[in-house]
C-alpha cells in the first residue's frame, strides 16, 4: 500500500480545538478518518518547528490521499502538506527507466 507522509499545521481555530480535546483524541479522530478510506496511520507524531503534526499514512491510492488532505485541510483547522513516498526498491525500478531528455540550456 502506498505511504504519504503528511505535514500538518494547525491554524488558530484548530489549536483551540485541540485544547478542548485532547491530543489523544486527535490521534484516534485521525485514525477514524483514515480508516474510513481504506488506509491505516503507520506513526503519528505532535512536533514543535514548522510542523504541529508529523503523520506516515498506509493509503490505498494517490486518490484516497487526495481525499484525506482535501477533507481536513477544508475543516479550516489544519493546513496539509501531503508527501508521496517511494520505497528504496521503488527508486531502483525507476533508476532502470532509460529515457531520452535534453536539459533547458543544452546543445
Amino acid at each position: 500500500m502506498p505511504k504519504f507522509l503528511l505535514q500538518v499545521k494547525y491554524t488558530t481555530e484548530g489549536l483551540k480545538g485541540l485544547a478542548g480535546d485532547s491530543a489523544s483524541g486527535r490521534r484516534a479522530d485521525v485514525q477514524a478518518a483514515v480508516k474510513a478510506v481504506g488506509g491505516k496511520v503507520e506513526a503519528f507524531y505532535f512536533a514543535f518547528g514548522d510542523d504541529d503534526v508529523i503523520t506516515i499514512l498506509d493509503l490505498p491510492s494517490p486518490v484516497a490521499a487526495a481525499a484525506f488532505s482535501l477533507s481536513t485541510s477544508g475543516s479550516g483547522g489544519v493546513r496539509v502538506k501531503t508527501t508521496p513516498l517511494l520505497t528504496v526498491e521503488e527508486v531502483d525500478q525507476a533508476l532502470e527507466i532509460q529515457m531520452q531528455y535534453r536539459a533547458p540550456g543544452a546543445d
